[in-house]
């Protein structure tokens, strides 16, 4: 009996069987909630024809070694949270019909418009706000400056947030301590009841000091002498 399989692929789902199966490769791990980093030893699967990780929780870059998969002909990395810029070397897939980054989280230009990647259009990457290039009809170097500049605004109230909760704290910890004390002495001076107990406690917390370090230095020397 020939057996035939669903699969997804190029944004359709597709029967495959006979010897077709012989030569098709591909991977479909879509709506699983899938969550970390793409590995990227999946750059070393060169002979898929389709890679489709859409629809889940994965988080980082999109790997480099994605261009070593020549018999590509559909990745679809939609729906996740991915970040960074889409790499370049992306271009050298000279079989991929269909490509989709969208929404996400994904930053800076876009791969150039040459080989496959002129006949992608803006569908591929929406939902990106911060990506940029002549298909998106969005200038890549005003887009840059402007990223870069609340990159750096962001990390400099971060670290401004972070010195303000430390000096907070730092001064909260010293009124803490002077008010304890100042209310200690307080009560020792008004109560003389209290006063006595402390000063007894003190005398006895010396006196038990002091024993206890000369009984444990008289220990070590009889010990060193008969040694």
């Amino acid at each position: 009996m020939e057996e035939w399989i669903e699969f997804t692929t190029k944004s359709g789902s597709y029967s495959y069987g006979g010897n077709i199966l012989k030569n098709m490769a591909g991977i479909d791990l879509s709506c699983n909630k899938l969550a970390g980093q793409i590995p990227f030893e999946l750059g070393n699967l060169s002979e898929i024809h389709s890679l489709n990780l859409s629809h889940n929780r994965l988080i980082g870059v999109i790997p480099s070694s994605f261009s070593k998969l020549k018999q590509l002909e559909s990745l679809d990395l939609s729906y996740n949270n991915l970040t960074g810029k889409i790499p370049n070397q992306l271009v050298e897939l000279n079989f991929l019909e269909v490509f989709s980054v969208a929404h996400n989280n994904l930053s800076g230009s876009i791969p150039e418009p040459k080989a496959q990647f002129q006949t992608f259009d803006e569908s591929s990457y929406e939902g990106n706000k911060f990506l940029c290039g002549l298909m998106l009809h969005k200038s890549c170097s005003k887009s840059d400056s402007s990223s870069t500049i609340s990159n750096t605004s962001n990390d400099e109230e971060e670290d401004g947030l972070l010195m303000l909760d430390e000096f907070v704290f730092h001064v909260s910890f010293l009124v803490s301590y002077a008010v304890m004390l100042l209310a200690t002495f307080v009560v020792l001076y008004i109560n003389p009841y209290w006063r006595r107990v402390w000063f007894s406690f003190v005398e006895k917390c010396i006196t038990t000091f002091r024993y206890s370090t000369v009984g444990n230095f008289l220990v070590y020397y009889t010990f060193r002498r008969w040694d």
